[in-house]
């Protein structure tokens, strides 16, 4: 019995396969608390998220801009019967049945300035933005022939204009549009769809609009956060914004025209031109007016920079910079009969897993880089500094110190990487695989068996 006892303690001890074992079990063991960084990093990421939304909330939300629209009511009339006691007939009469058509303008022009400000909390940031457009254009002959609508039951006189906005909160100015040769206030009108609306009193003299063109124009400042869009309802949509931030990103469906367009260090300016046959949509609707924010189009207001994300990304590679760093000790312990206890393993797996904890932590003070670059250098000097005194060897002490660099450099480029972070990444491991393929020729596997 004692015989078998010593028989497998030898084995252990001296077997490359059960080191091997023995570190891939730790390596195991350590996904446990790295699972658990994983998990700090993510509530973090998500407490990031609650204190944007809570300052953009209290700002303004995402402003998404459509108007102006021109609301016209009309009548169809409806053959009713009415059963009449004295004559004991049914009689035949016609009653009018309400109907509203929606107009878009012929010409829509837009000049936005927007003035971005950061808002912080804490150790939180959020970009916020106070946008001043100026709004003129002008609407053209009315189609009602699709109807076929009689001009006596066109209600020319309950005609109204709309401004429809996702968030009336940021509203900073009373909203008046010059339409003809009147002028109007709009006030708030809620509705259960997702736009919010704004709509004028009775429109004046609209009749003429029959004869000539209307042309309107209007001023809007509101406050808003991460996106500014306008909903191309013109004929022909002109938008030209100008801003003091410098990293913007322009989305929705049409792209600013590449003239025009430019982004510095101190903002950017950009123009676009949409036409009504470069979108899905007429430029009436009768009875039932769609939401359109599908269509929006503008600019979204970006963080350059979301260290949270870049810390996630790097702790992806936790497994990796743990098992090559591991491997590299079983390696060095294979090839010079040093003696590395599985306690020893584990403190050094546990100091890379502490890594992520430091990058976290310090990145939230401080920018990625020096977060990066104090977590690293405090790792892997507490490593090396393990580890001479666990190999008793300068040249091996070297080694770990020169693989561990190169180790982290090398997973901080592929962070740093957008597009060619797959292929750099590719390349890297390969050489990787190669050097712990060559440096490991020389080692006798059946040791031990």
């Amino acid at each position: 019995m004692n015989a078998q006892k010593q028989k497998i303690g030898n084995w252990f001890r001296n077997s490359i396969s059960a080191k091997m074992l023995m570190v891939g079990f730790l390596i195991l063991i350590l996904l446990i608390p790295l699972s658990f960084v994983k998990d700090l990093i993510r509530e973090r990421g998500f407490r990031q998220h609650e204190v944007i939304d809570e300052i953009n909330t209290k700002w303004g939300q995402e402003v998404v801009l459509k108007g102006p629209i021109l609301k016209v009511p009309y009548n169809i009339m409806v053959e009713e019967k009415t059963y009449d006691e004295v004559t004991k007939t049914f009689l035949k009469t016609l009653k009018p049945i309400r109907h509203t058509a929606y107009f878009f303008p012929n010409d829509l022009n837009i000049k936005t300035e927007v003035d971005t400000q950061s808002l912080e909390r804490g150790i939180y940031e959020s970009v916020v933005f106070n946008a001043k457009s100026n709004i003129q254009g002008e609407f053209a002959q009315l189609n009602f022939s699709a109807k076929e609508i009689p001009d006596e039951n066109i209600l020319w006189d309950k005609a109204t204009l709309l401004f429809k906005t996702s968030n009336l909160k940021g509203i900073r100015n009373t909203v008046k549009i010059k339409f003809g040769k009147e002028t109007y206030a709009l006030k708030p009108k809620f509705d259960n769809t997702y736009m919010n609306t704004l709509e004028s009193g009775y429109l004046k003299d609209l009749v003429a609009i029959q004869d000539q063109s209307l042309s309107f124009s209007s001023h809007l400042d509101i406050d808003g956060s991460t996106t500014l869009q306008f909903v191309p309802i013109g004929r022909e949509t002109q938008v030209s914004m100008n801003s003091n931030w410098h990293s913007p990103s322009f989305n929705g469906n049409f792209l600013p025209r590449v003239e025009g367009k430019e982004i510095t260090d101190s903002g950017f300016k950009a123009n676009w031109k949409v036409l009504e046959t470069n979108r899905r949509f007429g430029q009436y609707f009768f009875d039932q007016l769609p939401d359109l924010s599908d269509f929006a189009f503008g600019a979204e207001f970006l963080i350059p920079v979301d260290d949270y994300q870049k810390t996630e990304r790097s702790s992806k590679y936790g497994l990796l910079i743990i098992g090559l760093t591991l491997l590299v000790f079983l390696l060095i312990q294979l090839s010079s009969k040093i003696a590395i206890h599985p306690f020893q393993y584990l403190m050094m797996g546990l100091a890379l897993v502490m890594f992520y904890t430091l990058l976290i932590s310090i990145s939230e003070h401080q920018n990625f880089f020096l977060a990066y670059l104090i977590s690293g250098i405090s790792v892997v000097a507490l490593i090396t500094l393990y580890s001479r005194s666990v190999l008793k060897n300068p040249k091996f002490t070297l080694l770990v110190l020169s693989s561990m660099f190169s180790l982290y450099t090398f997973i901080f480029v592929i962070i740093q990487l957008e597009d060619y972070a797959l292929l750099v990444g590719s390349v890297g491991l390969f050489l990787i695989l190669g050097t712990i393929m060559f440096t490991s020729r020389k080692i006798d596997w059946s040791q031990g068996h």
